[in-house]
């Protein structure tokens, strides 16, 4: 687990966690036969992009946190753990997202309960929250595909 002594420590963490998923999600893109999941993979590695790029501006100062509290539909909570596979469905995506994500809040959320400077513990909890706020919008489309 790393070490935080500066909020920029935390937002390179973070922005080293997007690249990793954003390289990801492009390496599993090829090798997904389903050309409309392979589609949906490329868009998922854009979306960590812009994560990336929406946390270096943050850096920067050229922009802030959102303050809103995002909810949850729960619906990560209840599905497995889902490996990526060649043959995987756009729900089978969905869930490994969803489960990524979800993944990601606990960290942020776990980073921050134990972090000793109010900043860090804030810019942790804003980052939980930017996770939160991806893993709704998976568990919505989850829920609009499913029903």
């Amino acid at each position: 687990m790393s070490t935080f002594k500066s909020v920029n420590d935390v937002l390179d963490y973070a922005i080293g966690r997007e690249a990793d998923a954003c390289n990801l999600y492009r390496g599993m893109a090829p090798r997904v036969t389903k050309p409309d999941v392979r589609a949906v993979i490329e868009n998922f590695a854009l979306d960590e992009l812009r994560h990336r790029i929406r946390l270096e501006a943050i850096k920067a100062g050229e922009t802030a946190f959102l303050d809103e509290e995002v909810g949850s539909l729960g619906i990560a909570e209840t599905l497995p753990d889902m490996q990526p596979h060649p043959d995987m469905s756009y729900t089978e995506l969905l869930i490994f997202a969803m489960n990524k994500e979800k993944l990601a809040f606990r960290t942020y959320t776990n980073l921050a309960a134990i972090a000793r400077k109010a900043d860090v513990r804030d810019t942790l909890l804003h980052l939980a929250q930017e996770e939160a706020e991806h893993k709704l919008r998976l568990e919505i489309e989850y829920d609009l595909v499913t029903s």
